[in-house]
């Protein structure tokens, strides 16, 4: 038995794995292979502090180097995603000494998935967790990577969340890939493809996977050096911060980023538009903290902000904020304050033609539900909740607190007209509406 076998399986080993330390379990096998941290730069073709950054770092390093690093230290691959939060705990429990001898079983991982309340094909969501693990070669394909991208945006714009995310894992090993040439538009592109996988990893409720994606997308937003793309990952990862509880952390991010913005000097649309949209994220996520002043000045300013843009985005813009899009937050603001009357006022001056996409739509008719949810008002979200449902059924079925209040519905008041054809619709099997 190999050193490294002792050192992953060992109740040590644990603890790094549970705190979703890579960096941690990288130098106890360093060190249990009697290594320096110049040892094993050298071994990686890096320097000993930038071992140093890594092993302190731990999930929010580079993948690339993280990988090499774990290889080259003998740390299996099902170990390092475990410890990256990309796989669900082993089956069998870590031996307080010795080795792992049972291998995790694939059939195992998917059922904890499904079991956990997936809305999409829980097969998809392992193939995403394996290449964030470690990235699949390219699948060389001859479609220039801006219109995959683009086309894989137009996925999520519709609700088809299972798709996308089988795609996902190909379109992030060719824009991994791509940067080969350190460009940085090539940086750019990658950070953008993290950031969407982030946004679709958000909806569907698996925050851990989010955030790693959300951290890349951030890490590769700097070598771009673009502040749009800065500002567009920073977006993604408040996001994530803020559903893992940590609202002050995600307060700053977005605070920051709507600075770096707004020293652009904000001369072009593009510009106003991504102020615009930092601002509603720093609004909204607020308003999730309680913040009731900071969130109402900044929903106020970013409607101010939006007034030079136009009613429809142009085609291909980095945030696609419009006015309009600035009131749907207004809506999910005071939602989030607790005003259920404020959010009706004004998401019901809204229609749903102005909005470009199918998850805006539904998201419109699913904010309003929330808000007619948090009035104790069942037929009106009901009704609401299946508007959604008939233009964006992902909005209500991939959801995870949309669907918990389509289960209160079905639970509490399914003698209201539509709460039985609405339970039915969302917990059909995925497959039957996304194929």
């Amino acid at each position: 038995m190999r050193t490294t076998d002792l050192l992953w399986s060992n109740t040590k080993a644990a603890s790094h794995i549970a705190r979703r330390d890579p960096g941690g379990l990288i130098k106890m096998a360093r060190v249990g292979l009697g290594w320096r941290q110049e040892d094993l730069g050298r071994k990686i073709g890096c320097s000993a502090s930038t071992v140093s950054r890594l092993e302190h770092r731990g999930a929010a390093a580079d993948l690339a180097l993280l990988r090499t690093a774990a290889q080259a230290v003998g740390i299996p691959k099902s170990v390092l995603g475990e410890a990256l939060g990309l796989a669900p705990p082993r089956a069998t429990r870590v031996a307080e000494d010795g080795p792992h001898l049972a291998q995790e079983d694939p059939m195992r991982r998917r059922t904890l998935l499904a079991a956990a309340g997936l809305a999409v094909p829980a097969q998809l969501l392992v193939g995403v967790d394996d290449a964030l693990a470690e990235m699949p070669a390219p699948s060389g394909s001859p479609t220039p990577l801006d219109a995959r991208l683009a086309d894989a945006r137009a996925l999520f714009d519709t609700g088809n969340h299972a798709k996308l995310l089988k795609v996902i894992p190909d379109l992030l090993a060719s824009a991994q890939a791509a940067t080969g040439t350190r460009t940085d538009i090539s940086y750019a592109r990658l950070s953008a493809c993290y950031a969407l996988a982030s946004q679709v990893l958000v909806k569907i409720g698996k925050y851990d996977q989010a955030r790693l994606t959300a951290d890349r997308a951030m890490t590769f937003a700097d070598l771009s050096g673009s502040p749009l793309t800065a500002a567009a990952a920073a977006r993604e990862l408040s996001i994530v911060l803020r559903h893992q509880d940590k609202p002050e952390a995600a307060q700053r991010l977005i605070l920051n980023a709507a600075t770096q913005v707004e020293k652009t000097g904000l001369t072009t649309q593009a510009q106003a538009a991504a102020y615009a949209q930092m601002l509603c994220t720093t609004s909204y996520t607020a308003a999730r903290a309680g913040q009731r002043s900071q969130a109402v000045d900044m929903i106020r300013e970013a409607t101010r902000a939006a007034r030079r843009l136009p009613a429809q985005a142009p085609s291909g813009r980095l945030f696609s904020i419009t006015p309009a899009s600035v009131s749907l937050y207004e809506v999910g603001v005071h939602w989030a304050l607790g005003d259920a009357g404020a959010a009706l006022h004004v998401g019901e001056r809204l229609q749903p033609q102005q909005f470009q996409t199918a998850e805006r739509r539904g998201r419109l008719h699913t904010d309003l539900a929330r808000a007619w949810w948090q009035w104790g008002k069942p037929e009106q979200a009901t009704r609401a909740l299946l508007d959604a449902y008939r233009v964006a059924p992902a909005e209500v079925r991939d959801r995870p607190a949309i669907r918990s209040i389509v289960t209160q519905l079905n639970e509490n008041h399914r003698q209201v007209t539509g709460v039985r054809e609405l339970s039915h619709a969302v917990h059909q099997p995925t497959g039957a509406s996304t194929a």
